[in-house]
């Protein structure tokens, strides 16, 4: 209504073509202006909902509803916060004409942002001009030299399957058969490679996620992997690595001072049955004489 109203108080004015067409775009700009900062403002708005909401749960849902999350997950407030200010932010970003910037102008340095690490591989993608020539003049330019910029990336894991072929060989003469062995594995007749197995293990005891996520997992891949069968692995695995356990428990019994500590992390078993725990223990040993 406010548009319509400008619009024709314009129309009323007593202006030549060439002046209400500038006078027009200039209440375009504006009112797209407002636009923006009204989506922007819709946005934040949202945002905040969602945070009050979540916070109204903590803080007066039931008792026990409240107490587990603030036990086992004290800082999920603070992460939400920080995903959906960094959500807003990208939003009025992307609404605010005036955040874009040149190619001249250097990048905004982000506070806090760490370097990445020097021992992780790097792949380099060189970006050269489309033309080899000066777009002015026409001559060869000369390189002054370069931009570089890093962006940190991860390889998903996928599966995938070894095929061991043995050829027989036989002789005609004493038809003696020949071949060669076949390869030796953790779990004998088992369709897991020692790969397959140090990620169950290193999920299941170092990532506390319990086998029917790690069937979820797979599932996602349409790799059939039942919980049954990967209890089989750890349990298993745990026999074939028995010797490797005794011998660390053997230098561990070498030292003078032994620390040892217990702790309880919970973890849901699916479906309707409630968390439970279980203890894990770290152990090192300490120079003698230490507490």
């Amino acid at each position: 209504m406010t548009a319509m109203k400008s619009w024709r108080q314009l129309d009323q004015l007593n202006l030549d073509a060439h002046t209400k067409t500038q006078v027009a775009g200039i209440i375009q700009t504006l009112l797209d202006q407002a636009q923006k900062e009204v989506e922007a403002k819709e946005f934040k708005i949202q945002a905040l909902t969602l945070e009050l909401a979540h916070l109204r749960r903590i803080r007066f849902g039931k008792r026990n509803e409240s107490l587990r999350l603030f036990q086992s997950q004290p800082d999920l407030f603070e992460e939400t916060v920080q995903m959906d200010t960094a959500a807003v932010t990208a939003e009025i970003e992307q609404l605010d004409s005036s955040a874009k910037r040149s190619e001249n102008k250097s990048p905004r340095m982000r506070a806090g942002r760490q370097p990445l690490p020097d021992h992780l591989p790097r792949i380099e993608h060189r970006h050269e001009p489309q033309s080899c020539q000066c777009s002015q003049c026409g001559r060869d330019p000369v390189k002054m030299g370069e931009d570089v910029t890093e962006q940190l990336d991860v390889e998903p894991a996928r599966f995938f399957v070894h095929r061991h072929i043995r050829p027989q060989y036989a002789c005609k003469s004493c038809e003696t058969v020949t071949a060669e062995p076949i390869p030796p594995t953790v779990i004998e007749g088992g369709m897991a490679a020692p790969g397959l197995l140090t990620r169950v293990i290193t999920h299941k005891y170092l990532n506390h996620l319990p086998l029917y996520r790690l069937e979820q997992i797979a599932a996602r891949e349409e790799v059939v992997l039942s919980r049954s069968t990967l209890a089989e692995w750890v349990g298993r695995t745990g026999v074939a690595l028995q010797p490797l356990v005794d011998r660390l428990t053997w230098h561990l019994l070498q030292g003078s001072t032994l620390h040892a500590d217990e702790s309880v992390p919970r973890r849901r078993t699916g479906g309707e049955i409630p968390s439970c725990s279980y203890a894990t223990q770290e152990m090192r040993v300490g120079p003698s004489g230490s507490p």
